[in-house]
């Protein structure tokens, strides 16, 4: 055995420092014949319970340790220049005490000291030193830079301070031989402590990376860190190539002089014995009322609940329910369900609107009746077992959908309930994907922009993907790592990089909540002032924690909002929960594709699937969103056709109908998988879900063994029948190989239907939402979506399709949010750049107590002291929200300023006036200004208009500049397309499970039309022009870039303000907007100008003014309108501000008001 282990190790959870990767850094550990290791990361214990698992695995002793800063002062100190000068103190855990207190220091360097670094101080230490043992660290430890200084007294006092803190025996000064200029003045300077003193020695070297070949790796992650390159001078870097895991025998040989040192390490590793349970259950404890015990409290709730769900239960429905309570009795998980329970009784007890559930966890009965989902089980087949299974032992998964702006005060509640100290958010890590790798490595090695980047779109843009994958699945990317010796040191180097950890963030919706308080268990972090585990979701269940999912769903939003606005506007309440969903014409909607805004299915592709599909029942919602999805779609054909066409159904054997024919035939869900190796081969449903399991991760050896079973069953050492199998049940083998070989297939992809079936129910909410309150649902829609113009714009679209005016802001009108009246959506004023929170509700105080406003000087004197500021009002006014006033936004604009002058120099005056009556009588000035009249100015033109509503509101609202092209524009992708590509993993789909929300991908071909509105012209090195331009649609903005060759193809039609057809195709980056490769441009023209001919006939008697005038106003545009009085026989041209666009709905309220031939447009 080696007489020597590393104890002074950084793994790749040294973020950016260490590229130590644990399995392959514990696997040379054991090459090297070393009995054991420590994992020593800087600040932090992020890896330990994996290296502990991983080491334990190999046969290593694991030896759990972190490097803390130590801060100069108190923690609590933070000044620059004295207290960023933090030292450097290796801490190794003796036992179990040991263990604690490590992750209470680690945990206080982030909640209480960090500066830059999580820092403790001595008086921390002091205080949690006990069971722990402590190293002197590297040349960034105190004493060694006391040394380095020639402070040897100070030297000797650090070392004395430190070993009075550890105790004799308990701290080592640490001797490291790098290669480094002063290592070995500062090596004897510690031999010199030890011999004065009697500390310790002990022998180590600093691990950074596994081999000595990694230094190069290593030196490009340090740049990647810092943002250098590797050609910069002046940058953090490590000297020699040293910092590897060395043999014992390389140790030996540095350090042959002082044998103690080497013998010390594993004297060290001796001593320390940290242990980790796992499986052992931590959960909280609910407070059940007096009298009851948890189980039978949890009883009680449930047959109260079976009772309000099932009015006449069965005794087979008894039966499932008590079945369920058994085996969560049995496995330890009653307090888990009353802990949901409650704070989900919480949420609607407080009129905090809940998703009908998420996850295996609708197929609960239990969950049911407890009110926590609202997906009926039975009825729809979800089974149990794919939720908790008893005979496999896991922690049950509850994760929960919240309304988006609600989900914090559940959160808050709990932690009121079970104490601030015991709830904490869960960190996860962002690692290098292949494509950032790429460019992160490119950048380090100072390589051109260019080549990288041709390099990095070469790997496919989808999640799961290596370098690896793409040079299989890339032949050019491959030959290029062969033929290019530049591409190939990037390629090479980016692998050794891919896959590390990059940062650490705080998991979206992860909540763990613990019977002790959290550092109990865990070590916590601060990130951006949220308190987080140190360990991520995986380790926590593994430790036998409480992880929660408190999720906010933004459909749940617009549910609650368009039920909000019908009861007011309508004075209808709305139980969602209770519409029917058998309702045809929302199927009639969906089939016609008309699913904007309903939840998972307006994608463009799933709107397309969703038309063949034709859905017209609830079950067809469950199996399209199960179906629109990679490996399942190749099934989408087979199912439309047979629900098409029932009658030509075939089984392989009719055994499989009752599982089979609620999908037509088709095999579409995890719990089909089940219920077919239980109905067919007499599996219970426990170990049907264990056959499922294994046959989604491709087991071999573990599926050639239960295809045996299947078929031919399994019998205990008496001969007893255990499984039948198939053949007992009268299928013959060949049939049963056949039905295990589809079932095999299909196990890859196969998605949870309960998961399924609850998103499906929130997709039919919104749909019927939408078909029976369209614009109150609309309305509701794009309050969620505020702060993204192009969503917004692209809504407003969808209502100009469907007849539904969207009106600017109002100061007389508008709430925060976007508001219903009548048929009309009104904008909120909360969409409006420069309004505030504070100044909304000033202007809807001013309004509901001193009366709406009746001008623009009545709304200054009535906000005036209010915190009304001259950039609001000009924001007001280029937005339209005093055009219902009468008044020209060009006149406002114009005086707004001298008005609000004038208005505070009144009230000025009113206070000097009052203060007047107490003897100071000085002469009172005029006012500066008097809003007597406007001056006389023109209107703006009409587009200038709508660039004003652009700036204020990001969007067009009164009208579009390209609404004249909007028949040649039909045809084209959008911006909105390209766009929401960046955001497809942070869209509301089934979080993680592969949903596609687009068949547009890096390097589609696309075809945009619309209006370039910024060009920037650049040289190549080669002196070419090239251009970067942002084009505009009706929906948005995007970049394009004309290389070279094409922009000196079409320069003449690639100029701001041309309408231009531009065919090109996607360009993705992980690290910016989306933009598009322009390959051909043509000229978008709109065919012929347009005007619009009125004929008032003899026998009508509109009021032109209020009738024609205020319809006119609603389509405002570009084109002439012409009035012809048939009385007079006279023709009237319309003033510009009474110009409309094209839009048929104009078309059909004249046609309305005035007949069907007196309305033309030609």
């Amino acid at each position: 055995m080696s007489d020597f282990v590393h104890l002074h190790v950084h793994t790749e959870y040294s973020l950016l420092d260490g590229a130590g990767r644990i399995p392959k850094l514990l696997d040379r550990c054991r090459d090297l014949g070393m009995p054991g290791i420590a994992i020593t990361d800087h600040g932090v214990m992020y890896g330990v319970v994996e290296f502990y698992q991983e080491a334990i695995a190999r046969g290593l002793k694991p030896v759990i340790g972190c490097e803390v800063y130590v801060a100069p002062r108190s923690m609590r100190d933070k000044e620059a220049h004295t207290d960023g000068n933090y030292a450097h103190l290796v801490l190794l855990a003796e036992n179990q005490t040991g263990y604690r207190n490590l992750m209470a220091l680690s945990s206080l360097g982030f909640t209480e000291g960090f500066y830059y670094k999580p820092r403790i101080d001595y008086q921390a230490l002091t205080a949690h030193s006990d069971g722990l043992i402590g190293l002197s660290a590297c040349l960034a430890g105190e004493i060694p830079q006391l040394l380095e200084q020639r402070r040897y007294k100070d030297a000797v006092a650090a070392a004395n301070r430190l070993n009075g803190i550890f105790g004799q025996g308990c701290f080592y000064l640490e001797l490291q031989d790098h290669g480094l200029p002063g290592q070995k003045e500062i090596n004897e300077g510690l031999i010199r402590i030890s011999r004065d003193t009697g500390i310790p020695l002990v022998a180590t070297n600093d691990v950074h990376y596994i081999d000595r070949e990694d230094a190069g790796a290593h030196d490009v992650l340090l740049c990647i860190q810092t943002g250098k390159t590797v050609e910069e001078k002046d940058r953090l870097r490590f000297e020699t190539p040293e910092f590897y895991l060395k043999s014992p025998e390389e140790m030996e040989l540095l350090f042959r002089d002082y044998p103690e040192a080497l013998e010390n390490t594993i004297k060290i590793m001796d001593r320390c014995h940290v242990e980790f349970e796992f499986g052992k259950l931590h959960l909280p404890e609910y407070d059940v009322p007096d009298g009851y015990t948890a189980e039978e409290y949890l009883r009680g709730l449930c047959y109260k609940g079976l009772k309000e769900r099932y009015p006449e239960f069965t005794a087979e429905i008894r039966e499932r329910l008590e079945y369920e309570l058994d085996t969560i009795i049995r496995m330890g998980y009653v307090d888990y369900f009353l802990i949901v329970w409650d704070f989900i009784k919480y949420a609607r007890d407080n009129g905090i609107i809940v998703g009908p559930g998420r996850g295996s966890a609708a197929g609960s009965l239990v969950a049911y009746t407890l009110n926590i989902t609202q997906i009926d089980p039975l009825k729809y087949g979800l089974l149990f077992e794919r939720f908790l299974n008893p005979e496999r032992i896991s922690m049950p998964d509850i994760d929960i959908d919240f309304c988006f702006e609600r989900r914090q005060e559940v959160i808050d509640y709990v932690i009121r309930k079970y104490g601030e100290d015991r709830v904490a958010q869960i960190i996860t890590f962002g690692t290098m994907a292949a494509r950032a790798a790429i460019r992160d490595v490119g950048r380090a090695l100072n390589m051109s922009y260019g080549e990288v980047d041709r390099i990095a779109k070469m790997i496919p843009f989808e999640n799961g993907m290596t370098i690896d994958k793409a040079m299989e699945r890339n032949p050019e990317l491959k030959m290029l790592y062969e033929e290019d010796p530049s591409a190939k040191t990037l390629i090479d180097m980016s692998r050794s990089l891919e896959g590390l950890p990059r940062h650490a963030s705080t998991h979206a919706a992860g909540v763990v909540i613990s019977k002790l308080p959290v550092t109990e268990y865990v070590p916590l972090q601060k990130n951006d002032d949220c308190v987080t585990t140190q360990f991520p979701m995986g380790t926590l269940e593994q430790l036998g924690l409480l992880k929660m999912d408190f999720l906010g769903l933004r459909a749940l939003t617009v549910i609650r909002d368009t039920i909000a606005m019908i009861e007011k506007n309508d004075g209808k309440k709305i139980d969602i929960y209770s519409i029917p969903l058998d309702d045809s014409p929302v199927y009639d909607m969906l089939s016609q594709g008309d699913t904007d805004g309903v939840f998972q299915l307006e994608s463009a592709g799933m709107k397309q699937f969703i038309k063949e599909l034709r859905p017209s029942t609830f079950e067809d919602i469950i199996a399209g969103i199960s179906l629109y999805r990679p490996g399942p779609m190749d099934q989408i054909p087979r199912y439309i056709a047979n629900k098409n066409h029932p009658e030509a159904i075939e089984y392989t054997d009719e055994k499989l109908a009752p599982a089979l024919e609620v999908t037509y035939g088709c095999m579409v869900y995890q719990e089909q998988v089940m219920q077919i190796v239980r109905d067919l081969a007499g599996y219970s449903l426990g170990r049907s879900d264990l056959v499922r399991r294994a046959m989604a991760k491709k087991k071999t050896e573990v599926m050639k063994e239960e295809r045996e079973f299947f078929i031919h069953g399994i019998l205990d050492e008496a001969g007893n029948v255990v499984v039948p199998g198939a053949l007992r049940n009268g299928i013959t083998e060949e049939k049963a190989n056949r039905i295990f070989d589809e079932m095999m297939e299909f196990a890859k992809y196969a998605f949870n239907k309960s998961h399924a079936a609850a998103y499906a129910l929130v997709a039919y909410q919104t749909a019927w939402l939408k078909y029976h309150y369209p614009v109150q649902f609309m309305a509701a829609l794009m309050t969620s979506i505020m702060g993204s113009s192009g969503k917004i714009a692209g809504y407003i679209q969808y209502c100009r399709k469907k007849n539904i005016p969207v009106l600017p802001p109002d100061v007389n009108e508008s709430y925060a949010k976007f508001t219903v009246s009548k048929h009309t959506i009104r904008f909120g004023l909360a969409a409006v750049k420069n309004v505030g929170t504070p100044a909304i509700e000033a202007i809807l105080s001013a309004r509901d107590k001193k009366g709406r406003f009746v001008s623009f000087l009545d709304f200054c004197r009535k906000t005036e002291d209010m915190g009304i500021n001259k950039r609001l009002v000009e924001s007001l006014i280029k937005c339209g929200a005093f055009d219902s006033l009468g008044v020209y936004r060009s006149r406002l604009i114009s005086v707004y300023e001298k008005v609000l002058d004038s208005v505070a120099q009144d009230r000025r005056r009113n206070v000097s006036g009052q203060l007047s009556l107490f003897g100071d009588h000085s002469p009172i000035p005029p006012a500066a200004y008097r809003l007597d009249s406007l001056p006389d100015i023109e209107e703006y033109p009409f587009n200038t208009l709508l660039s004003m509503e652009k700036e204020m509101t990001g969007v067009y609202i009164s009208g579009h500049p390209l609404d004249e092209y909007k028949e040649f524009l039909e045809g084209c992708h959008t911006t909105l397309d390209i766009l929401n590509l960046q955001n497809m993993e942070e869209s509301e789909s089934l979080a993680g499970e592969g949903l596609l929300a687009t068949d547009l991908t890096d390097g589609s071909s696309v075809t945009l039309g619309g209006i370039i509105t910024d060009k920037k012209v650049k040289y190549t090195k080669n002196n070419s022009m090239m251009a970067f331009l942002t084009l505009e649609d009706l929906y948005g903005s995007i970049e394009i870039i004309a290389f070279p060759t094409v922009y000196s193809r079409y320069a003449a039609l690639l100029d701001t303000d041309k309408t231009v057809i531009l065919k090109g195709r996607i360009s993705l980056r992980e690290d910016e907007e989306p933009k598009v490769i322009c390959n051909e441009v043509e000229s978008l023209v709109s065919g012929k100008k347009h005007k619009l001919y009125i004929k008032i006939a003899r026998d009508r008697n509109p009021d032109i003014r209020q009738d024609i005038c205020s319809v006119l106003k609603k389509y405002r545009g570009n084109v002439p309108v012409y009035l012809y009085l048939e009385a007079t026989e006279k023709t009237y041209k319309s003033s510009p501000d009474l110009w409309i666009r094209r839009d048929s709905a104009l078309l059909q309220e004249l046609t309305g008001m005035l007949g069907d031939k007196c309305v033309k447009m030609i």
